[in-house]
């Protein structure tokens, strides 16, 4: 479900933006439903790639698009490591869905916490875009790949968990945190004074926004890059019990991405790792099984648990255990060790 350009949508606190179907008008007794997002290009994008979808397969609501900024939407120039708080992209998006100015929340699973609030619930996880991350290279670099980036040569990214793989696996690279949504990302990028050599970003991201083309490299396994549980996908957070809202947002809902994202936030949870922890993940499909791969990195790359498991999967109930028993063999073998001495840094 590829979004076209995102309409322009204002504050929450401003004028709300307005997907009518049929109508130049408004009924009074039209259903409506209030639907938040962060306040970012990317994130316009995507809830606008959502209203247009369930304009089209559950119409009759009027469907109001409502942005809202989040704490690290507001603070830039803080390093993600150092929020202490886990539901950084999040919270302020809650407070307002349990409050009931909002019925849906529109979210990159990958920025979800492994735990809700007790009055939420992610109702729907949709069609996976790439989950993988990329490199883009400065424009009119020589360089196409990490691989060929020369001794010294600097890699902006924000993500802890990028940032250890890169320690691990190309120790003669230098990490430098990059703040700012993807289009400002891009322009400290290619700015003629820029220290970057490249970027390390979601391919999601950038196709969702039109921006592909700037991809010079898709990363892997057989690079030592794996991506955050969950990347990749849409999930959409509801109230607890409120079946009405899920009902509408039923045919959003796709069965094998949401039984992957399930194993690989189980995972996440068993290990109790926030979404800023260093750890990667890669699922593949072999039939109904499932195969579950992860690595937990210490920041410095000179440790890592790798490890993989296989399992028929054909319901969320066998996903999370997979997820969990890969996590807690993982966890045996000194995964928790690494991220404990990680959070005790942080304190």
């Amino acid at each position: 479900m590829k979004p076209k350009c995102p309409q322009e949508i204002t504050q929450f606190s401003a004028q709300l933006t307005v997907f009518k179907r049929n109508s130049d008008t408004t009924s009074e007794n039209m259903e409506v439903v209030n639907i938040g997002t962060r306040r970012s290009q990317l994130a316009i994008a995507q809830v606008d790639s959502i209203v247009k979808h369930l304009q089209t397969f559950a119409p009759g609501p009027e469907y109001r698009s409502q942005v809202v900024s989040t704490m690290a939407d507001e603070n830039q120039v803080k390093s993600f490591q150092d929020f202490n708080a886990k539901s950084i992209w999040t919270e302020e998006l809650e407070k307002l869905l349990i409050e009931k100015k909002l019925d849906v929340i529109v979210h990159c699973l990958k920025d979800v916490p492994t735990t809700l609030p007790e009055s939420c619930t992610l109702g729907i996880i949709c069609e996976r875009e790439d989950p993988r991350d990329v490199v883009v290279m400065k424009t009119n670099s020589p360089h196409k790949k990490l691989q060929s980036l020369p001794a010294g040569a600097i890699v902006g990214t924000s993500s802890v968990r990028r940032k250890a793989q890169i320690m691990r696996h190309y120790p003669h690279l230098i990490c430098e945190d990059v703040r700012g949504n993807l289009n400002t990302r891009l322009r400290k990028l290619d700015a003629e004074d820029s220290s970057y050599d490249c970027l390390i970003l979601a391919a999601a991201g950038l196709k969702r926004i039109d921006l592909g083309y700037r991809i010079t490299q898709y990363l892997g396994p057989e690079d030592g890059m794996l991506y955050a549980p969950g990347q990749g996908a849409l999930a959409l957070e509801v109230r607890e019990g409120d079946e009405k809202t899920l009902k509408l947002l039923n045919s959003l809902s796709h069965q094998t991405t949401t039984l992957a994202c399930s194993a690989e936030k189980s995972l996440l949870k068993t290990l109790e790792g926030g979404c800023s922890a260093p750890v990667g993940v890669h699922t593949d499909w072999e039939g109904d099984v499932l195969v579950l791969h992860s690595t937990v990195t210490s920041l410095d790359g000179k440790q890592m648990v790798e490890m993989s498991m296989k399992h028929e999967v054909t319901t969320i109930s066998e996903a999370e255990s997979l997820g969990k028993d890969l996590a807690d063999r993982m966890i045996s073998q000194g995964a928790n060790t690494i991220l404990e001495e990680i959070r005790a840094g942080l304190r």
